[in-house]
């Protein structure tokens, strides 16, 4: 029997799949059904940074099991017309989990915020991650407050 793999699991919310398209409203737009009654078109201009940030604390680094966000990873988000550029890091060069944190957010975001049309996140490594990018929260997770 070969070695298994390990299993890393994302937590974020479970979208429903979108409702059906609803008649043309009086512009000869089709709109769709969206939640509690609320209609929006395909694209949605309430994609905002904070959308984008919520999202992404559904990113948890497997090995300390806190979000991207709160370890101070993500350095950058910018959202323009619905497309979505993020720009994080890891705690170091080589960490061998880069690759993978980088396509969870992207899926994080894609899956979880409604209107979203493009999301490229990219690794950057400067300027280098430091304990203090870290909220204060995953500070006293680790037993690192103050």
């Amino acid at each position: 029997m070969g070695r298994s793999r390990p299993t890393y699991l994302v937590n974020w919310p479970q979208r429903a799949p979108p409702a059906p398209p609803g008649p043309p409203d009086e512009l000869g737009i089709v709109l769709r059904e969206e939640g509690l009654g609320r209609r929006r078109s395909d694209y949605d201009p309430g994609v905002t940074t904070e959308s984008v940030r919520a999202a992404l604390r559904h990113v948890l680094d497997p090995e300390v099991g806190i979000n991207v966000v709160d370890l101070g990873l993500v350095y950058d988000v910018r959202v323009q017309d619905g497309n979505v550029s993020v720009a994080m890091t890891m705690t170091t060069p080589v960490c061998p989990l880069g690759e993978t944190l980088r396509a969870q957010a992207e899926a994080a975001i894609r899956q979880t915020v409604p209107g979203v049309k493009s999301v490229m996140v990219d690794l950057v490594w400067d300027p280098p991650w430091r304990s203090s990018m870290m909220s204060d929260a995953a500070k006293e997770r680790l037993g690192w407050a103050e």
